[in-house]
């Protein structure tokens, strides 16, 4: 049997202890790569556009020669008014991505001696810039969609004549939420978090062509599909895959999610759970890319991502 490629050398690209050993300045210029690859690392102002600047050496920050804006290499990004080292954010992003069924924020705050409040804000800021990878992606070609309900557990009386049926809708708690997926088949997976799977009807037209097929599970109301797009079905009670129909790869992306979220995590918020989505289809989809190029990706992402609207300030606001 041949080696999976996550068990080969080539899958270990990089390490913690390179990162260390390199030290700040290699940390610091990897930074600055990754956010001006286009003039080869040479600053350019976030304000004006200026690619002549003054560099403050001592305190690795630029000033730029046309509107006298002091900046540095992080800020306007997702990292802005950061207070960590280079060294230690690089750390970061590789215990992120090495995570392949995600990492706590409580872990990351041990691993780096940070409080957790800092991991937990940093781990959603990238959560957040690896969303962009796929903002407005359409899909086409051979589309399996299906959806997966997350949270709302509700803990079951001591003595049993105290128990309720958990079923009913006045028992429930109100957090309970389903992650629609579309994943194309070789292609990427976008995701929503909705109240019901069936809503993933209004989201189909947004994010997937007209001419893509359509393959989805015996549930009921996927029915209407077949009228005015070419579908597929399969259903599970009969068997997993027949004739090319099949939902076995967005149920991939789903059992990947499940262990993030039961295996990791233990509980997720609702107002959330788009951001722990978004992180498990990116890993999914990059399934087979080695941890240095994950990182690269997700370091560059950060660095053209903007200041994050919802995680900026994020404990001073709470």
């Amino acid at each position: 049997m041949a080696q999976h490629f996550l068990l080969s050398a080539a899958s270990r690209t990089l390490s913690l202890k390179a990162i260390y050993q390199g030290g700040e300045e290699a940390a610091y210029r990897t930074f600055c790569a990754m956010r001006w690859n286009e003039t080869e690392g040479e600053a350019v102002c976030p304000r004006c556009g200026c690619t002549e600047s003054y560099d403050i050496a001592t305190r690795r920050k630029f000033k730029c020669k046309g509107c006298h804006h002091q900046f540095s290499v992080t800020s306007g990004t997702i990292f802005a008014s950061r207070k960590m080292s280079f060294t230690d954010l690089l750390a970061a992003v590789c215990l992120f991505v090495n995570g392949v069924k995600g990492m706590s924020a409580l872990q990351m705050s041990r691993d780096l001696d940070c409080q957790y409040k800092t991991a937990f804000v940093m781990m959603h800021k990238l959560r957040e810039a690896l969303g962009r990878e796929i903002e407005g992606l359409m899909l086409n070609g051979e589309v399996e969609i299906d959806g997966a309900y997350f949270g709302g557990h509700i803990r079951p009386a001591n003595r049993k004549e105290d128990r309720i049926d958990r079923r009913k809708a006045r028992h429930q708690t109100g957090t309970r939420r389903v992650v629609f997926a579309m994943r194309q088949r070789q292609g990427r997976t976008v995701t929503q978090v909705l109240r019901a799977e069936s809503d993933g009807l209004d989201v189909l037209p947004h994010r997937v062509c007209g001419s893509a097929i359509i393959y989805a599970d015996e549930a009921s109301h996927w029915d209407v599909l077949s009228r005015n797009r070419p579908t597929g079905r399969i259903n599970h009670s009969q068997a997993y895959s027949m004739d090319g129909a099949h939902t076995n790869n967005v149920e991939s992306y789903f059992s990947r999610l499940r262990r993030m979220v039961q295996g990791q995590h233990h509980g997720v918020s609702p107002h959330y759970l788009y951001q722990y989505a978004n992180e498990a289809a990116w890993k999914e989809d990059h399934r087979r890319s080695d941890n240095g190029d994950l990182a690269n990706r997700t370091v560059r992402l950060a660095m053209t991502a903007p200041v994050s609207r919802t995680w900026a300030g994020y404990w001073q606001r709470s």
